[in-house]
């Protein structure tokens, strides 16, 4: 399986925008810019898609470890918050927040679960910064 995504940018880092597209066009010439990077800008960035991304990555992987458990989740709501050291322009870490409602779940079985997704989704596997979580059974 192989997914794609293309940027398009134009102009200097500052004063310049990009449009990105993915494969499903989902986005479609979705703009980002400097602005929405750095400061408070109307438009997507790199950041936020790889937040979007940890985020929707670690829900269907817990889904999947709690479903080979016995457990299906009546609600995992997941927001992932990815950290940017400025001056050195690099990503510092992800934080994944989680608040699930599963059924007969023990608080254990729930932490064990968590854990095995937040080390194992494919994309916490790809990033090389630290992840850190937040876990809370409703």
């Amino acid at each position: 399986m192989k997914r794609t995504a293309h940027v398009v940018w134009n102009g200097s880092l500052k004063e310049g925008e990009g449009k990105i597209t993915t494969q499903s066009k989902v986005l479609n010439n979705s703009e980002y810019c400097f602005n929405s990077r750095f400061g408070e800008g109307k438009a997507t960035n790199p950041d936020e898609l790889l937040a979007a991304a940890h985020a929707g990555c670690f829900a269907m992987a817990l889904s999947m470890i709690l479903g080979k458990e016995g457990y299906t989740p009546d609600a995992l709501e997941v927001s992932s918050a990815v950290n940017m050291d400025v001056d050195k322009l690099e990503l510092t870490g992800s934080h994944l927040t989680l608040k699930a409602k599963i059924p007969n779940i023990t608080q254990d079985k729930f932490m064990e679960c968590a854990n095995a997704a937040k080390d194992n989704c494919p994309v916490s596997k790809a990033l090389s910064l630290k992840i850190t979580m937040d876990a809370q059974l409703l």
